[in-house]
């Protein structure tokens, strides 16, 4: 396997099908909750510490997916969690916390620490039903961040409707498979011909 290539496979996750536990209520929780909610704003969280910063309640509070529990975390806490972010200040902590998330076979997130990660959490770029995943795999999330940005300046607002008009066009095409693959492919050929 060549080192330098990124190995990562991406996916797509329905966020409200699914329950999240994210471990800490600080700046790094925040972000965390703060990244799952951009991508589903009706993502099944449950956050748990024994301080939680007053921008994660007024989340809570905007998103009835998300449940808070102020106290600290105790191993009954991973019952029932498909994904666990752990997100503490405490490295030991986290550590703790993972070997008991992977005795149950929960994919985990350690924030700020690849190499406990089983996922990381890329940069995302939505216009509507368009949403492409980035990453450095654990490289540079600054550049990952700078790229979002170029993405969303040069990707048109009115994304959302080609992807419906081509919805609309694949539904009306006849015949078998191939000859609808060919069809769309001459159809959408002029969105990355250079001119």
């Amino acid at each position: 396997m060549n080192s330098l290539e990124n190995t990562l496979f991406p996916i797509f996750l329905k966020l409200d099908m699914i329950k999240t536990l994210i471990v800490g209520g600080g700046f790094v929780g925040l972000e965390k909750l703060e990244a799952l909610l951009k991508n589903d704003a009706e993502a099944n969280v449950r956050l748990l510490a024994p301080e939680i910063r007053d921008e994660i309640w007024e989340l809570a509070d905007e998103h009835a997916g998300v449940s808070l529990i102020q106290k600290r975390f105790d191993p009954t806490d991973l019952q029932n969690i498909d994904l666990a972010i752990l997100a503490t200040a405490d490295r030991a902590t986290n550590h703790a916390i993972r070997k008991q998330a992977k005795k149950k076979g929960i994919i985990t997130n350690v924030a700020d620490t690849p190499d406990l990660c089983d996922f990381y959490l890329g940069s995302t770029v939505k216009k509507g039903n368009l949403k492409i995943g980035i990453s450095t795999n654990g490289q540079s999330p600054t550049f990952a961040k700078r790229f979002r940005e170029v993405l969303e300046n040069i990707l048109p607002e009115d994304t959302n409707e080609l992807l419906g008009n081509l919805k609309k066009v694949r539904d009306q095409l006849k015949g078998d498979f191939s000859h609808k693959v060919s069809e769309l492919n001459r159809i959408t050929k002029t969105l990355v011909d250079k001119t």
